[in-house]
């Protein structure tokens, strides 16, 4: 390996004194060029061309090595500097106090929670096309949070016909929509407002498909805060009420 590149480097040398301008020499074909004389060969020694093309691709050769071990260096140069990065996850933060919303009293599961009982039934004065169902709840204490819900279970043709309540018309409001196959109504203390000791009935009236109708799967909950502290119950409707009965 080694003679090969002395050998390299010696027509490297070669070459380019060979090509390197000679002023004397330049000079002195010019004069004679001038004076009519003949030409005289430039005795100067020239590589070979197959000597050269040697020369060449030898150098080629060297140089693809450098640049395929160079290219090697880079790539695991990149490759360690890729396996060092670290990447730095922002942990979620935690909900606040602000972002969970407002308590909500929890849904009862009996119909009697402390100074709280409640009772749901359909009203007497039922028909074959029209239905009105009460919820009652009675209280020994004044509440200073009230929501009552009632769900009638959507058994064909159940539409909205009103609702009311014996409370002060003024302390509540009320909403009636349709959510998963039932007829809700719900009714909500404002605040500021109290409920007195008493006993107090929320109604839902709707219409309904033409005959008896079955109240088994209706459904009421209601959820108040009495002497600060939370108080819920809930109930059903007797499976098999009719909403077709006299006056």
């Amino acid at each position: 390996m080694k003679d090969v590149h002395d050998e390299l480097r010696a027509r490297l040398r070669d070459s380019a004194e060979a090509h390197e301008p000679d002023r004397a020499r330049i000079l002195a074909r010019v004069e004679r060029g001038m004076a009519g004389g003949d030409s005289v060969a430039d005795p100067s020694p020239r590589p070979p061309a197959l000597g050269w093309f040697r020369v060449v691709g030898a150098t080629a050769a060297v140089a693809g090595v450098l640049a395929v071990g160079g290219y090697a260096v880079a790539s695991a140069v990149r490759g360690e500097q890729a396996n060092d990065r670290t990447v730095t996850v922002t942990p979620s933060p935690a909900p606040s106090p602000e972002d969970s919303g407002p308590a909500v009293p929890p849904a009862g599961t009996g119909t009697e929670d402390g100074p709280l009982w409640s009772d749901g039934s359909v009203d007497p004065h039922s028909n074959e096309f029209w239905a009105q169902s009460n919820v009652t709840v009675k209280t020994k204490r004044q509440l200073t949070a009230l929501t009552v819900v009632l769900k009638v279970r959507q058994t064909g043709g159940v539409t909205s016909a009103g609702a009311w309540r014996s409370a002060p018309e003024e302390d509540f409001t009320v909403s009636v929509a349709e959510r998963g196959g039932f007829l809700v109504y719900t009714w909500t203390l404002k605040p500021g407002r109290t409920v007195w000791p008493g006993e107090w009935v929320f109604a839902g009236q709707y219409d309904h498909d033409r005959g008896g109708r079955d109240a088994g799967d209706d459904r009421y909950t209601a959820d108040a805060m009495a002497d600060g502290e939370d108080r819920g119950v809930a109930g059903d409707f007797a499976r098999g009420g009719s909403d077709d009965g006299d006056s």
